[in-house]
């Protein structure tokens, strides 16, 4: 395969789902309240979350609705979802393993639907058009923009040093060439733009935006940064073969050699949501 191209393949993020819980931030609790107040949750209703990975939006907006569905194309996140959901004891999700395109797949109709940094991995005029048939009238999509496995750059003070991200890239590319993996194949240029067009030739309207600071400072340990890394497309498991070993000794090395007393700290992103309409 060249390095130009890319298509959807399912080891996407193979063997990163158990990375998730620990090396990416949560999502700040301000989320659930800022979409509850913003549509008028009130407990009833559908909520279908695609791309719904380990269900980390799944889990935090399922309580504002009677019943959730969080369909993802990876058995892996599917199964860490239910894992964490009976860990936390929600109880009202179903998990789907399902790829987007194959909606409707007999889920029925949604209050909402939400997408949280999935979207741009998918065929996304013909999802959005599937997903806008799927929602009741009135109903809303709710796009979560964030970045929750890396924190703000800056020179504020922190508790901590800020994790050597630079060097893990070059660590990465080292192990992996300079062009991002994705899959069995590559984004050289990146994952696509231009949503908001999308979002209208599916017929939907605005979008209202909100934001929702991320602020607060994490501290963060050499294991978590380390799956942090592991929780990337671009950087999965899968992509080191035979070298994973070799990779997270020197990844490891890197981190130890950098941090104090085994901890980084970082500042939380913002996170944006787009709430588009019917």
């Amino acid at each position: 395969m060249a390095a130009t191209t890319w298509e959807w393949d399912e080891t996407l993020y193979a063997g990163s789902a158990s990375h998730y819980s620990v090396g990416r931030m949560p999502y700040p609790p301000g989320l659930a309240e800022a979409v509850g107040e913003a549509l008028g949750l009130d407990g009833t209703g559908r909520l279908l979350d695609v791309g719904c990975g380990p269900g980390s939006v799944t889990l935090l907006l399922a309580p504002l609705f009677e019943a959730a569905v969080g369909v993802d194309a990876d058995q892996g996140m599917i199964d860490e979802a239910r894992r964490r959901a009976d860990e936390v004891g929600v109880a009202n999700v179903e998990w789907r393993h399902l790829r987007a395109e194959a909606l409707p797949a007999g889920l029925g109709t949604f209050r909402v639907a939400t997408f949280a940094q999935s979207f741009h991995w998918m065929d996304r005029l013909l999802v959005a058009r599937r997903v806008r048939d799927m929602l009741a009238p009135g109903g809303a999509w709710v796009h979560v923009s964030a970045n929750t496995h890396q924190g703000v750059t800056g020179d504020d003070p922190l508790p901590y040093l800020r994790p050597p991200w630079r060097q893990i890239d070059d660590l990465v590319a080292s192990y992996l060439g300079p062009v991002r993996r994705a899959g069995q194949g590559w984004l050289p240029a990146g994952t696509p733009g231009g949503q908001e067009e999308i979002m209208r030739q599916a017929g939907f309207t605005g979008p209202t935006r909100i934001e929702i600071d991320g602020g607060t400072v994490a501290e963060r340990s050499v294991d978590e940064i380390v799956s942090a890394v592991f929780s990337l497309s671009s950087s999965a498991p899968h992509l080191f073969a035979d070298r994973l070993a070799a990779f997270e000794a020197d990844l490891r090395r890197l981190l130890s050699e950098t941090a104090r007393d085994g901890r980084f700290a970082e500042r939380r992103r913002e996170v944006g949501v787009a709430i588009w309409r019917l």
